[in-house]
């Protein structure tokens, strides 16, 4: 899983200055794998991108209690910013590429940066040889479900799990 494919063109490679490599000049809105110092940023960001759903839903969203630090430790978490105001965390699976959370700073919303991040987490999939993206987001959380719509995520199915009621998408990829 944290094995680093040979890059797309368009792509960084795990050398290149985009990534964050050890001493690299990164520009601000690169994406780059986070750090262990990225850590509490990747909690701030993940909390506060969230947290007005805790109303809307009833509980705690999922992503607010995720292990922020076995996350980046398994190289799963990218971020962009600094500080750091959007992440995506990806899980490697034999068939498709897993978006296991996207968040963007309320801050930083409406700048295209949620866009930027999924514009990545596509290329990573196809960098990866992966043939689909598949993510899910909850039944209440509407805005999400009208942005997958709106780049190109069907619905595979909603079904609840445990307290949480989930819709699941996929994307297959050209």
């Amino acid at each position: 899983m944290t094995d680093t494919p040979a890059p797309t063109p368009g792509t960084p490679g795990p050398d290149s200055p985009a990534t964050g490599a050890p001493g690299a000049d990164v520009p601000e809105d690169a994406i780059r794998p986070a750090t262990p110092a990225d850590v509490p940023a990747v909690k701030a960001v993940t909390d506060a991108a969230y947290h007005h759903y805790i109303e809307r839903i009833g509980l705690v969203p999922a992503p607010m209690e995720a292990d922020h630090a076995a996350d980046v430790a398994a190289g799963r978490v990218f971020v962009t910013g600094d500080p750091v105001r959007g992440l995506v965390v990806v899980r490697t699976e034999p068939d498709h590429l897993y978006l296991d959370n996207i968040a963007v700073h309320p801050d930083a919303q409406g700048t295209g940066l949620g866009r930027r991040l999924l514009a990545f987490v596509e290329d990573r999939a196809r960098a990866l040889g992966l043939p689909e993206v598949r993510l899910l987001t909850n039944a209440m959380m509407w805005e999400n479900q009208k942005m997958y719509a709106h780049y190109g995520y069907e619905v595979v199915e909603r079904r609840i799990e445990g307290p949480y009621d989930r819709v699941h998408y996929r994307k297959s990829l050209p």
